[in-house]
């Protein structure tokens, strides 16, 4: 198996009814999201992760209060991280926060705030 030294995670809401096609534009959104705030605050994670193919893992939680604490943690580490809010322009209302992107970033610090987690399902 291939040992990936960074890692980015998109962690999505359990409790909001999203189609599979909205979920996954969600988790798209994350995951540049994610990968812009790295890129510009820590250049060197950004090129190792997508040096080593861009590993992306995606969890769940049961809803918001879970993301937004995580993101605490998540900011409190130094890690790259930002909250995905839905324009509103199809299933959900404007504002909604679905996704929070934690990196990429060294897997073992991504880990201390998302390894936990179970796999989306």
């Amino acid at each position: 198996m291939r040992s990936f030294r960074y890692k980015q995670v998109v962690v999505v809401r359990e409790d909001l009814p999203m189609s599979r096609g909205k979920l996954a534009a969600q988790v798209a959104h994350g995951a540049v999201l994610g990968a812009e705030e790295c890129r510009r605050k820590r250049e060197e994670w950004f090129r190792e992760w997508m040096g080593e193919g861009q590993r992306k893992v995606v969890v769940s939680v049961p809803g918001e209060g879970e993301l937004r604490e995580l993101l605490r943690e998540a900011l409190e580490l130094g890690l790259p991280a930002g909250l995905v809010e839905d324009a509103g322009l199809t299933e959900l209302p404007p504002g909604t926060v679905t996704v929070l992107a934690v990196g990429p970033a060294p897997s073992e610090l991504v880990d201390r705030v998302t390894g936990k987690l179970p796999l989306l399902r």
